[in-house]
């Protein structure tokens, strides 16, 4: 029931937050291995980039990869909420006197993340290729043009087999451990602070909302790296082979944004990404806290 209850959570936020999403996503690939002021910029903040897509793709493109998305809520937090509430609670992540251990939450916490994470890869591929298409005047990145999600899957697997599901999977595990680990550690630091005054003691729900903004937060500024890195990893085209056609590695990755883009490149998109994952980390871990009370009582 832990892992239900954590995948239901999840696809909640997620239907409200997708657009975000999009939008974060097409500002990650806006630009790609191109300095500063040499690319035409469509997409100037979060706010003109929805215009923008909404204009070109129609209002409905802000919604794309909506079905993989949340297949990938599903698996990934059903996964990897269900297994640090049971980690949690038989102590994994606690001292003998029900303390926290920073160490142990950081870990418990970033496991967690990165099973769920290479679990869901392959709809998280689809929804990355899926979210990338655009229209040619205002399209970056390399452009997958699938018509849809099953029809996507078939064309993925029919090119390149079961393994070219899970392309760009290990770029993955670094964006899914810091995440996680830093989203679920200062929720439950937070959560464990807050309870220590009359107000918050009294105010379950209160607790929740002010921890889970604060996870929303913290996630944002230490995910959004590794997740640009690997957005740009799974979308990026590939040979006949399955070889990456722009980066052949990680390290491959990193190292060109940093010459090309520079620092500043690797948090394209924290706007959108902090308006996407402040929302979603509120949403999902409130859902969360909530569906666990609701089913304790019964």
């Amino acid at each position: 029931m832990d892992f239900l209850i954590g995948g239901l959570a999840a696809v909640g936020a997620g239907f409200f937050t997708n657009p975000l999403e999009v939008v974060k996503i097409r500002m990650q690939l806006q630009g790609e291995l191109h300095a500063k002021g040499q690319y035409a910029v469509h997409y100037k903040n979060m706010l003109h980039a929805s215009y923008v897509i909404a204009k070109h793709d129609g209002i409905l493109a802000l919604q794309a990869g909506l079905v993989p998305a949340q297949w990938f809520q599903l698996v990934l937090n059903g996964a990897r909420l269900g297994s640090y509430q049971i980690l949690s609670d038989n102590g994994f992540t606690k001292d003998k006197n029900g303390e926290i251990v920073f160490y142990k939450a950081v870990i418990v916490g970033g496991v967690c993340g990165v099973l769920g994470g290479v679990i869901g890869s392959p709809f998280f591929l689809v929804k990355t290729h899926l979210q990338a298409q655009a229209a040619k005047e205002i399209a970056f990145g390399h452009q997958h043009n699938h018509e849809g999600t099953w029809k996507a899957f078939k064309k993925i697997y029919r090119e390149y087999g079961f393994r070219g599901l899970f392309r760009g999977g290990f770029s993955a595990v670094p964006r899914l451990f810091v995440g996680s680990t830093s989203q679920l550690t200062s929720f439950d630091y937070c959560k464990q602070w807050l309870n220590r005054y009359p107000l918050f003691v009294d105010s379950p729900l209160l607790t929740t909302f002010v921890a889970s903004f604060t996870g929303g937060i913290v996630i944002s500024l230490c995910m959004t790296p590794f997740d640009l890195i690997s957005t740009r990893l799974y979308n990026q085209g590939v040979d006949a082979h399955g070889r990456g056609l722009l980066y052949s590695s990680y390290l491959d990755c990193v190292n060109k944004i940093w010459k090309t883009e520079g620092f500043m490149g690797f948090y394209k998109g924290l706007g959108p990404s902090y308006v996407r994952l402040g929302p979603h980390t509120v949403l999902c871990l409130v859902f969360w806290d909530q569906l666990k009370d609701l089913y304790n009582k019964i």
